[in-house]
């Protein structure tokens, strides 16, 4: 076991909180080593958005993230902003679009990205350590002479296993400040772990308890026939979970539902709870069915509502709701059973597809814990916290890369 020099701070993840933290506190003239476990860093920059990184979204305000405390992730979002980090896109020129709503997508592979962020680290001397494994954390405090203040006083000490010819070889590297920035519990594929949580409450702060957020939601054997012949149909749809709806795509799964309206519903959802999907948002049905009537129109009903609606979900939909035939065979009950059917369909889901499938957690280390001008813990003021673990979790569509880039940057400006 051997004792590398001092850094000025060491950051545990080299995820896109990681990176910024390292970039922000770099430029500041600090020495720092990021350490990571996985093989190959930034992977999750590499899968978001298929591939093409959806880095931000040019309408982000607090609204946008879930969090038992509403009001932290303001200051982090108003110091560091969507158009931050599009001056960085820029400056590195890379071309982007915007697809949709404020979303910003790279136009090129999502790897330039995290090519440029890695520019930028070692424009700025950051040493990185990967693939490794953090045995233990630990603190201590030097003697009063040693240091100039109280706060430098306290050492942090990571030991970290790393393969080599020889065999595993244990290094202790050693800083007055920590920042962990390794993320929630999605994608365990590419190496997600709770190492986060267990740090924080180590040092004894307050955790709450990660769920699989953006998560496709899941039937129950009752209503999965239903779904299996249901399954690759896509629609525009409106869905409400309690107080909190989406006007968005949806996609009919083997097991259930996805597309981004019931990503977006999932992270509000909680089990046992039913949801309301609108098949046709904005349009009259009711009337729609009595003009059809007065016309007599001859179409089946079915036939008639493809100009809305695909046709092999009205097929399915009017066997299952046994709606009638013909316009000319509606009476009033009919009419309210189709209304009903189309857009007031209530659905409880038996749960979510799991962490597997999440693109994000909801939950993490709590904010009342930290300072949300600086991602410091309160109890311990040279320890951070960054990004997807912390108890911060943004909507689909850029939200969750901006809080990392934002959190990031604070605490970076704060070492």
């Amino acid at each position: 076991m051997t004792v590398d020099s001092h850094y000025d701070a060491i950051i545990i993840g080299a995820g896109a909180a990681g990176l910024m933290c390292a970039i922000e506190a770099g430029k500041r003239g600090k020495r720092v080593l990021v350490c990571d476990h996985a093989k190959k860093i930034g992977k999750k920059i590499l899968i978001s958005g298929g591939g093409r990184c959806n880095f931000t979204n040019t309408y982000t305000n607090a609204d946008n993230y879930l969090s038992q405390n509403s009001h932290y992730c303001k200051s982090a979002l108003a110091r560091y902003s969507p158009w931050d980090f599009i001056d960085f896109i820029e400056h590195h020129n890379i071309d982007y679009f915007e697809k949709k709503e404020g979303q910003l997508f790279c136009k090129v592979s999502s790897k330039y990205l995290l090519e440029a962020l890695l520019k930028e680290c070692t424009h700025y001397d950051i040493h990185f350590k990967y693939p490794v494994h953090i045995e233990n954390v630990s603190k201590t405090r030097l003697e009063e002479e040693q240091s100039e203040s109280a706060a430098d006083n306290i050492i942090y000490r990571a030991s970290v296993k790393s393969a080599s010819a020889d065999g595993d070889k244990v290094t202790i590297y050693e800083s007055h400040n920590l920042v962990i920035a390794t993320g929630g519990l999605s994608y365990p594929k590419i190496g997600a772990t709770d190492f986060g949580l267990r740090i924080a409450e180590q040092f004894g702060l307050k955790t709450i308890k990660m769920q699989a957020a953006l998560v496709p939601l899941i039937s129950s054997k009752k209503t999965r026939a239903l779904f299996s012949q249901l399954s690759g149909i896509s629609m525009p749809a409106l869905v409400k979970c309690a107080q909190t709806q989406f006007k968005d795509d949806i996609l009919f799964t083997h097991h259930g539902m996805s597309g981004p309206a019931i990503l977006q519903v999932s992270s509000y959802h909680q089990q046992g709870q039913e949801i309301e999907i609108n098949f046709l948002p904005g349009m009259e049905l009711e009337a729609w069915l009595e003009e059809q009537c007065r016309l007599k129109n001859p179409k089946k009903i079915t036939n008639a509502l493809k100009e809305y609606l695909p046709a092999k979900f009205l097929g399915i939909w009017a066997q299952t709701h046994n709606w009638p035939d013909q316009f000319k065979n509606l009476t009033p009950a009919s009419m309210e059973l189709i209304c009903a059917s189309l857009q007031q369909w209530q659905w409880l889901p038996a749960g979510n597809a799991g962490f597997e499938k999440a693109e994000v957690c909801r939950g993490g280390v709590d904010t009342n814990e930290l300072s949300s001008k600086t991602m410091a813990a309160r109890k311990e003021p040279k320890l951070f916290f960054i990004g997807e673990v912390v108890d911060v979790t943004g909507w689909l569509g850029g939200y969750n890369l901006q809080w990392a880039w934002a959190s990031g940057y604070v605490a970076g400006q704060s070492l």
